[in-house]
């Protein structure tokens, strides 16, 4: 259902039952799924790939070139998947030329005024608290929530089922299922009452916790902390993640727990 004050570009795909509101834009090369809704004053530009089911509140905008002085206008997009929601002022720019796409994955929450920048990945799952800004090229893997206000430096990489505090300047990575806040960006625990209702068992979190106690608790350094654990702890596909992530950090990982 289009409104008669909203401007479509006729090379624009858009599913028979979307709801377009007065005053939105779209641009060619644009390709909306069924079911999915675009709030009024909301611009949708050249490049944007909107699955199905999802909301796109009043004011935002996707698909915008990047803020990227190397861009030299190749054609590359935005993808996000079904059942997303993206709330009023979001910013989220189309790829370079560095990964050709910008990716925000199915069954995620993007609050307000959040800004995704070029050539970002963020994983099923997510939620990203109001007014958070994340550079270029972040990876954000599967259940992680961003608190409100937090700003992520270009390159990191911010592991599953993660949780960071508000206001939390991310420079580091931040390996997955822990905690994260304090400057600098530091580990605070793990992050058990999301487990748990993702349906973590204790024993897996306590396993969990084993791991991490290598890693910050012990006070030896990554190498070392990594050649124990794989030394002395069995095998598990979370142990296995974490030493992966950990081994495969181009900027390192935050550091460990200290008092305030």
């Amino acid at each position: 259902m289009k409104q008669p004050l909203a401007y479509v570009h006729p090379e624009a795909k858009i599913a028979d039952n979307v709801v377009i509101e007065p005053f939105v834009t779209i641009d060619k090369n644009v390709v909306i799924e069924e079911g999915t809704r675009i709030g009024s004053n909301a611009t949708i530009m050249e490049g944007t790939r909107i699955g199905k089911n999802c909301v796109v509140f009043p004011g935002a905008v996707i698909g915008a070139v990047p803020q990227d002085l190397k861009f030299r206008g190749e054609k590359t997009t935005v993808e996000i998947g079904d059942n997303t929601t993206i709330r009023e002022c979001v910013t989220i720019n189309r790829g370079t030329v560095a990964k050709g796409k910008t990716i925000i994955g199915s069954n995620c929450l993007l609050m307000a005024y959040v800004h995704v920048a070029h050539d970002c990945v963020i994983g099923d799952n997510c939620i990203i608290g109001n007014a958070t800004q994340i550079a270029g090229e972040v990876i954000i893997d599967d259940y992680a929530i961003l608190s409100g206000l937090v700003a992520i430096h270009q390159f990191v990489h911010v592991g599953a089922h993660v949780m960071i505090s508000g206001g939390t300047l991310v420079r580091k990575d931040v390996p997955p299922f822990v905690k994260a806040g304090r400057e600098p960006v530091s580990y605070i625990g793990v992050n058990s009452i999301g487990l748990r209702r993702r349906e973590f068992g204790n024993e897996k979190i306590r396993e969990i916790q084993d791991v991490y106690r290598y890693l910050y608790q012990k006070g030896m350094n990554n190498f070392n902390a990594l050649e124990a654990i794989e030394a002395e702890m069995p095998a598990s596909p979370e142990r296995d993640d974490i030493i992966l992530f950990v081994k495969n950090s181009k900027r390192g990982i935050m550091r460990g727990y200290f008092p305030e």
